[in-house]
């Protein structure tokens, strides 16, 4: 089955302009287009799409709101949220990635580098622009609340060894060269530490490494 995919931009010429990059590979599928934050969170609670092209700027309800209704903290069963804008200002990626999105791209990317996103959001995978991800790591570089600095239940060496692989942006089958380990190892250690640090996905991982300074 093809990856089903939903569009929420405010800009027709944008829509058709993904529209046509998503559905020219054969493993995805545009199941719907939004034009509004609005539009998009009833469309996406309705078809429940595998991965969501999310804009910022849009009327009504931004990008940002959108998303946080869709995969925010809150949310019993949040969807992948993947924003795709044309502003990469610091405090919109963090604001993005805090709302429960798991990838931030630049409009100007380029389509390899959307479907790469789309692929990795689907299977629960992070990807942040190049351009944006060493200022996005130093923003979130700054110390945490003590109160979300160590889990209730030590993390092993091993799930360490994982989480910074993942802080780094390093995929599961990068993880797996890395530490010569095999796929479904790598997954039962990041599926632990992701249940001890209480994180809903890998981004929340990769934010924590970042905040703890486990990574630098």
């Amino acid at each position: 089955m093809p990856l089903r995919v939903l569009i929420a931009d405010d800009q027709a010429m944008v829509r058709t302009g993904f529209r046509l990059i998503v559905e020219g590979e054969p493993d995805l599928q545009v199941v719907g287009e939004a034009a509004d934050g609005r539009q998009a969170v009833q469309l996406a609670r309705r078809l429940r799409p595998d991965v969501v092209l999310m804009d910022i700027a849009m009327p009504g309800i931004d990008g940002l709101q959108a998303t946080r209704l869709l995969a925010g903290p809150e949310v019993p069963d949040p969807l992948h949220v993947v924003m795709v804008t044309t502003f990469g200002l610091d405090e919109n990626v963090h604001a993005a990635l805090r709302a429960g999105a798991v990838g931030f791209l630049l409009k100007d990317a380029g389509p390899a580098l959307l479907i790469e996103a789309i692929h990795a959001a689907a299977h629960g995978e992070s990807l942040v622009s190049p351009s944006i991800t060493t200022r996005l790591l130093a923003h979130f570089s700054e110390p945490a609340p003590p109160e979300h600095r160590k889990p209730e239940t030590p993390l092993t060496q091993r799930e360490l060894d994982v989480v910074k692989a993942v802080a780094r942006g390093k995929t599961n089958a990068e993880i797996c060269d890395a530490l010569v380990v095999s796929l479904s190892t790598v997954k039962t250690h990041l599926a632990a530490a992701q249940r001890k640090l209480r994180a809903r996905n890998r981004t929340e991982i990769a934010i924590w490494a970042w905040e703890t300074h486990l990574v630098r």
